[in-house]
Order: structure tokens, then C-alpha cells, then sequence
């Protein structure tokens, strides 16, 4: 993995000591040697910090391909490449190091902007055409690697992460929409970011730019089937399902252990990470290193569920405890490497998770993200079963199954199930006739939040239409329109939040902030196709999510885990702990100067609510906490970015 930067300027030569600044700042991402090329005519310049994973020796970049009428620079890991590059051998092409990353100069030089069909595995790249005088980007099928774009004084600018491009002159300023979608819908939509002018080149997407301007197009989707008339609460995942998910993700995992450095896993108690142990073990030719966190409070800590599941693959757990003191030290990092707003102080444990990890010498881990994306596993997805999918269902068991539902994922409600007073959702009645449990939970925040906005503010995102907004993104028609309410909710959820929040706040970010490539098996392109091909009951049986993963991993899994409910992956909320130390810094944010720096807030009523906390039950101060927690990490944003 690395950080890479792209300029393009339709008129004036570009700064190289811009592009040098705007490479600098992703140092974090490539910390094994830093390059930039800038064009004979001045005009396109791309830089490059480089985290060697694959061809240690000759693999540094921007590459180029063998007249030097095409450059590149690439950031992810590009799965087969030996395959691919043996294939290319034979049609003439030659290639000038061992590097993964320098198949996709010759895929162009075959295909043109159609190479990206060709491409398997986690990646964003920018590439000059020379003769063609076009630059071509792209981004990976899910959002795994991020890739942020502005224009400003007639140049476009790309780059891996914010901070380069406001290093490189892009101005940093709120983006008020945005941030009113956040306070709204706990997310923005899929193409914004959190700043003014800065917007994101989308999951399954590639750009077009030349002198004339730049064009953004679709060149993959999930395409889930249109609704078939067996009930969603039918049958399972049949035995062939399972035979062929298992056969789909060993593949997936082979790939992704092949490394030049050792390769490592993060383990909690859950089922992903679980099954991604049991897999690696079965192929790893020594015992797996498994890094697992642990909290305090045990209601959040799962590290005896991972002791046994890495005996049970004879794999070497290294536990990472995790306290409050340690999530208020590392929260204002992890929230400036992020870019984003958190919910809970678990993108600092992951923080801290990731510097473990490379303390330990390892630079490259396998992580579980996207299992539940792709399988349904989150508890608002049964919800949406049980509520909207109700076709084969009796309405007495529907009842029962709700009751037992909200019982039994307390730590999820307020966030992943709702929780209390919504917004109004009517734009996704009149579009889809139904809300989608997981946005009906980003509205219980946002009646929280609503309370705590400034009135400006509020009647100025009253116009905007935060729901009506996501729905404008969406490819309605093609992607929504005739398939399941489970299948809907899902890809609504791989739009927003998948790539915006589970990939960076616990993803990509973190793990990069100490220099570690994060590989995520889980979204591996052919295992979510063949995913998306399967019915909702093979995915959500009964009251059991995740049916068929179960199944295809039940060989590697302990009974413990086999039989397990899913655990979000949360730290423990600070507002529920009286005098903690992560409490003290909300408490001390939130009342001083840092809460000025945000334009939203109305700084009365959030100091009323800050003095009534400590008043509350541990309960109320719990569903909270999410709504504490965008404001903290709004003020540090504020602060470490100097936002205007």
C-alpha cells in the first residue's frame, strides 16, 4: 500500500514543490522512499511514497511502460499478477521490474480505460497518458483504497488523503451539506467528503480527464438479482452454496498471503475474522500471528472467544489491552489520519491495534471488513427481514423474532438498530416504500443532534433534504427497483457507509497511519459476486445471520463461534464512564474553545446537556455517546485542519 498524488493543469505548469509537499504529508502511507515525475510540458506532475510489499528491490514508482508514453503511480495490491503478467509476456510486452502494480501499464497499453475489468484486489491509481494527453484514475469496486479530488485554479488534484490536497493548496473548509447529512443520517452520501470542493472518486468508478474537463463512469456494481418469489425466510444456504463460497474464499485468501514480508490477522471473538483465521491457518506454511483487542468492560471485550479460536488453529495470539486513557490519547490522531467524524472510540482502539501490529514488525494483515456487508450480518439487516421482507413469514413469529432481536443486541441499539425519536424519512418512503432499518438509526441520532444545532444552521439543511440527497446518488432504477427490501438495504449500505466509514474509520485509515497494508479477502470481487447471486435465506436463516458463511467455515471454527451471535465491533462508550479519561476530554472539548472552532452547535445547549450527563443512567448516557462523539471529533477535525 501506498499514498500517491496526481496533478493536472489544462493551461499553467504545475508547482513541483506542491507536488513534493502534497507527497510528504502522506509519509505515514509510504514510508520506504518518496518519488515524483512531473511531464515535459510541466502540466501533469505524480508523487509517491511507497510501502514495499512486493519486489522490495525495484518496485519504486511512478512507473512507466517501456517508451515512456505512460506513467503511473499505484496504491493497493493488484491480486494474479503473476498470471496476468506471463499472459502480457506473450503478447510482446516487457516489464522492468517484479513489481504487482506494473501490470496495469500494460492492461491500459491492451485494453485502454476497460483494463480496470482486469483487475483483481484492493487499489486507486492515477495514470498520464503522454500521446493521448489523458489522465485516467480509478478507485478499487468497494472503496477499499481512497482516492479524493478538487480542481482549484484551473488544476485538478488527486490524492490519497485530504491532507495532501490541502497541502498542496486546496483550501480547507467545511463542507456545510455534508456535515449537515452527518448530523442527520450519521454519514454523508458516497461522492462528498467532509470538505468544501473535495469530493471522492466512488467505489467502482474511473475518471477521464483532458484539457476539456473530466468525466466520472460506473464500470462496476452489485447487481443483485431482481426478487424472486421464494420467501426470504426459506430454506438456507444448501450444501453446493456453502461448497462453493468455501472453494471462492480460499482462493481469495491464497491471494492475499502472497508478500515479500510477513503477513499477520487481527482476531476478535466474531465470526469474519474468526473464519479468516481458520482459512489462513489451513494455508500458511508456519502458525498465524493474530492480533486481538481487549477491553475492560465485558460486555465490549472479546479476547476469551479469540484464546480459543486461536488455539483451536494453533495460531500465536499477541492481546492488545485497550483502556480509556489509551483511546483519549490516541483519539485525536486517529480522527486527523481518518478525515472523518466518529461514532464510538472504536477507530482509536483499531489505531491502536494497527501501531501493535507494526511494533511487532509486520506490515502487511488480514482483516474481516465487508463480511457482513456482503452477507448480512449486521442485526438492522434481519430487522429489515423481519419487518419488509414478510412473504412466507407468519406475523406471530415476526412479532416474537423482533422482541428477541432488540433483546438480545443491546450494545447495538441507538447505532446499528433504532433507538428512539427519528427524523422524517419521507423521501425513502416515496421512493422505496420502506426506510431501511440502518438509516432509520442515523435518524434517531440525528433527533438527538437536531436538539443541539444552532437555528441557521438547521433551516439551512432543512433545505438540502439530507434522505432525499443519498437517494439522489443512488442508481434507483437499475440497482433498487424490483429487488428484495434485504438486497436493497444492503447496497444502500455498501454506498455509504461501507466505504465512508467501516473501510476508513476502522480500515484502510488506521491501519495506514502506522504504515500497514490491510487486505480484506471478504471483498474479493468474485467472492461478492457469487455472494450477491444467493438468495436472502441463504444469508439471514431465521434469527442466524451469516447462514452461509457459517456453513462454507464451519470446518475451521470453533463451536463457540460457529454458534455465535454477531458482536458489533464498539469501544466502550466514554459518556457512560464517570470520570474516564476519554469522558474528560469530550468533557473538556466540548466546553472550551475546541467547540468554537464548529459553526453547527449551539454552544448553550450542548453545555446543558454536558452538565445533565452525569445526572443520566448509564443507559441514557450510552445512546449518547455517538452524538458526543461527532462532536469531538468535528472540534479535533476543526483543529488539527485549521477548517474555516
Amino acid at each position: 500500500m501506498c499514498g500517491i498524488v496526481g496533478f493536472f493543469s489544462s493551461e499553467r505548469p504545475i508547482s513541483p514543490e506542491a507536488l513534493e509537499r502534497a507527497t510528504r504529508v502522506l509519509e505515514h502511507r509510504g514510508p520506504d522512499g518518496q518519488r515524483q515525475w512531473v511531464s515535459p510540458s510541466g502540466r501533469v506532475g505524480l508523487g509517491h511514497a511507497r510501502l514495499a510489499i512486493i519486489d522490495l528491490e525495484t518496485g519504486q514508482q511512478p512507473l512507466s511502460n517501456e517508451d515512456e508514453s505512460v506513467f503511473a503511480v499505484v496504491n493497493g495490491e493488484l491480486y494474479d499478477f503473476e498470471r496476468i503478467r506471463a499472459d502480457l509476456r506473450g503478447r510482446g510486452h516487457e516489464f522492468r521490474t517484479g513489481s504487482d502494480s506494473e501490470v496495469l501499464l500494460h492492461l491500459y497499453e491492451e485494453y485502454g480505460v476497460h483494463c480496470v475489468q482486469h483487475l483483481r484486489g484492493e487499489f486507486a491509481f492515477v495514470l498520464w497518458d503522454e500521446r493521448r494527453q489523458l489522465l485516467f484514475a480509478a478507485r478499487d469496486r468497494f472503496g477499499i483504497k481512497p482516492l479524493f479530488f478538487a480542481e482549484a485554479g484551473g488544476t485538478l488534484f488527486l490524492a490519497s488523503e485530504v491532507k495532501a490536497l490541502f497541502a498542496a493548496g486546496v483550501e480547507a473548509r467545511w463542507d456545510h451539506e455534508s456535515f449537515g447529512q452527518v448530523t442527520a443520517l450519521a454519514g454523508h452520501t458516497p461522492e462528498r467528503s467532509l470538505f468544501d470542493g473535495v469530493s471522492q472518486l466512488l467505489p467502482g468508478h474511473y475518471m477521464i480527464a483532458t484539457r476539456r474537463g473530466h468525466q466520472l463512469f460506473r464500470y462496476w456494481d452489485f447487481d443483485y438479482p431482481a426478487n424472486v418469489s421464494a420467501p426470504s425466510a426459506g430454506a438456507g444456504a444448501t450444501r453446493e452454496d456453502a461448497e462453493r463460497l468455501r472453494a471462492s474464499l480460499d482462493e481469495a485468501v491464497r491471494l492475499r498471503l502472497r508478500a515479500d514480508v510477513p503477513v499477520c490477522c487481527y482476531l476478535s471473538g466474531g465470526l469474519d475474522s474468526c473464519s479468516l483465521l481458520g482459512l489462513m491457518a489451513q494455508q500458511a506454511s508456519r502458525p498465524v500471528r493474530a492480533f486481538n483487542l481487549s477491553f475492560a468492560e465485558p460486555e465490549y471485550d472479546e479476547a476469551a472467544i479469540a484464546r480459543e479460536m486461536a488455539t483451536h488453529c494453533n495460531a500465536e495470539l499477541v492481546t492488545v489491552p485497550v483502556s480509556q486513557n489509551d483511546l483519549a490519547e490516541s483519539l485525536p490522531d486517529a480522527v486527523w489520519h481518518a478525515e472523518q467524524i466518529f461514532l464510538n472510540g472504536h477507530g482509536a482502539a483499531k489505531y491502536r491495534l494497527s501501531r501493535a501490529v507494526r511494533e511487532a514488525g509486520y506490515e502487511v494483515v488480514l482483516t474481516g471488513e465487508g463480511a457482513d456487508e456482503v452477507f448480512a450480518g449486521y442485526p438492522h439487516f434481519r430487522r429489515d427481514m423481519l419487518l419488509y421482507d414478510r412473504i412466507g413469514q407468519d406475523p406471530t413469529a415476526v412479532r416474537a423474532a423482533l422482541s428477541e432481536l432488540n433483546a438480545s443486541n443491546g450494545v447495538s441499539r441507538g447505532l446499528l438498530l433504532p433507538a428512539g425519536e427519528a427524523l422524517p424519512l419521507g423521501a425513502f418512503q416515496r421512493v422505496l416504500g420502506f426506510a431501511p432499518s440502518w438509516v432509520e438509526s442515523g435518524a434517531t441520532l440525528g433527533f438527538k443532534m437536531r436538539a443541539l444545532l444552532t437555528p441557521d444552521f438547521l433551516a439551512e439543511q432543512e433545505r438540502n433534504d439530507p434522505a432525499g440527497a443519498l437517494l439522489r446518488t443512488i442508481d434507483v432504477g437499475g440497482q433498487l427497483r424490483g429487488r428484495s427490501p434485504v438486497h436493497q438495504s444492503m447496497y444502500l449500505w455498501s454506498k455509504m457507509p461501507l466505504p465512508n466509514y467501516i473501510l476508513s474509520v476502522l480500515g484502510d485509515r488506521m491501519e495506514m497511519a502506522h504504515s500497514v497494508e490491510g487486505r480484506v479477502p471478504f471483498l474479493d470481487h468474485e467472492v461478492v459476486e457469487l455472494a450477491r447471486s444467493l438468495p436472502v435465506s441463504a444469508k439471514i436463516f431465521g434469527m442466524t445471520e451469516k447462514h452461509v458463511l457459517r456453513e462454507a467455515a464451519r470446518s475451521v471454527l470453533t463451536r463457540t463461534v460457529y454458534q455465535r451471535q454477531k458482536h458489533p465491533f464498539l469501544a466502550p462508550p466514554a459518556a457512560a464512564v464517570k470520570g474516564g479519561a476519554l469522558s474528560d476530554l469530550m468533557q473538556s472539548t466540548l466546553r472550551g474553545r475546541g467547540l468554537a472552532r464548529v459553526p453547527f452547535f449551539e454552544r448553550r445547549r450542548v453545555i446543558e446537556l454536558l452538565d445533565a450527563l452525569p445526572e443520566r443512567p448509564p443507559a441514557e448516557r450510552a445512546a449518547l455517546d455517538p452524538v458526543l462523539m461527532q462532536m469531538l471529533s468535528a472540534c479535533i477535525l476543526a483543529e488539527r485542519f485549521g477548517l474555516s
